[in-house]
């Protein structure tokens, strides 16, 4: 008869299973990548807090992103560098710990949808409604708009997570290189058909209203550019409409990968990396893409860089 440990706080991850040739290659990408993401997404986060002519709703906006990008990885990456350097059988976390990790992997994910939804609207006021921008985007709707992007997140996941902390647990072992819900609620022997079911409606839902708002708010702005004779309007459109439309693309298509390979448990290993690759991924490309398209931002830093060459020394 199986053993069983109930309900004990002390967890094992199984961890990425890296042989020693790989080992430091890996551990090495993935401490860039994170230096990278924390370098990049704070840089332009100080930088639009700190230059007035930076203060528009689509680059406050924006900041939420960055703010999303480096919470989700810095409860993530360092500690999947940490397991890196040690043996499986020392890869232990904390019950807690796990709740807590498992909650920022969850929030990151819903976090970047709702927020993207919500540059999206931005968007399609700029565009379809370019005369009454700043009566409708004023301080007060980005302001509205960033809480609600945070609170309906949180709501979500909480409930998400209310549901497996409810469960006795009765295995210890996190088959998985991080903590998420899956993982958790597989660790209990009771009946998990409520948790399925939240959990397919919560995925169902969040990504439908998603993809649908992206295609209704697309779909007004491309009306707009046809019927409009306004070269500089589609210029415009063009312009600030594409650079959003690749940040959710890389955030859907890193998304649906994961989901996707758990149907073939074959490939373990490829799903872990894809999984980690998740967050390291767009939190490594949205500061670069958005600021390598925004000629304020660029000119910002132009005029930042510049100023620190020609300040006299005494």
């Amino acid at each position: 008869m199986e053993n069983y440990t109930y309900n004990s706080l002390t967890l094992q991850l199984e961890g990425l299973m890296v042989t020693k040739t790989n080992k430091y290659p890996v551990f090495f990408f993935l401490l860039l990548a994170y230096v990278f993401i924390l370098t990049a997404n704070v840089g332009i986060v100080i930088l639009i807090l700190m230059d007035r002519s930076l203060h528009q709703p689509m680059y406050l906006l924006f900041c939420n992103l960055s703010i999303n990008d480096v919470m989700g990885n810095s409860l993530l990456v360092p500690r999947v560098l940490a397991d890196i350097l040690v043996p499986p059988s020392e890869r232990i976390i904390h019950y807690y710990e796990c709740l807590m990790q498992a909650f920022t992997t969850h929030m990151f994910g819903t976090n970047a949808h709702t927020v993207l939804m919500v540059m999206a609207f931005d968007r399609y006021v700029a565009i379809c409604n370019p005369l009454r921008y700043a009566t409708i985007m004023n301080g007060k709707m980005v302001i509205k708009l960033t809480v609600s992007a945070w609170g309906v997140s949180f709501v979500l996941v909480a409930i998400l997570l209310g549901l497996t902390i409810r469960l006795n647990r009765c295995r210890t072992l996190i088959t998985n290189p991080f903590c998420d819900n899956p993982s958790l609620f597989k660790l209990s022997c009771e009946d998990v058909f409520i948790n399925n079911v939240y959990g397919l409606a919560f995925t169902v839902v969040l990504l439908s209203s998603s993809i649908c708002s992206i295609i209704l708010t697309y779909s007004k702005i491309t009306a707009a550019c046809l019927t409009s004779n306004s070269k500089s309007l589609n210029g415009k459109a063009l312009k600030t409409c594409s650079t959003h439309l690749c940040l959710y693309l890389i955030m859907l298509v890193t998304g649906l990968i994961p989901i996707a390979l758990h149907r073939f448990p074959q490939f373990p290993e490829y799903r872990k990396i894809v999984a980690i690759l998740f967050n390291v991924v767009p939190g490594s490309l949205n500061p670069v893409i958005y600021g390598l398209q925004s000629q304020e931002i660029l000119k910002c830093l132009s005029k930042l860089f510049h100023l620190k060459r020609v300040k006299p020394s005494f």
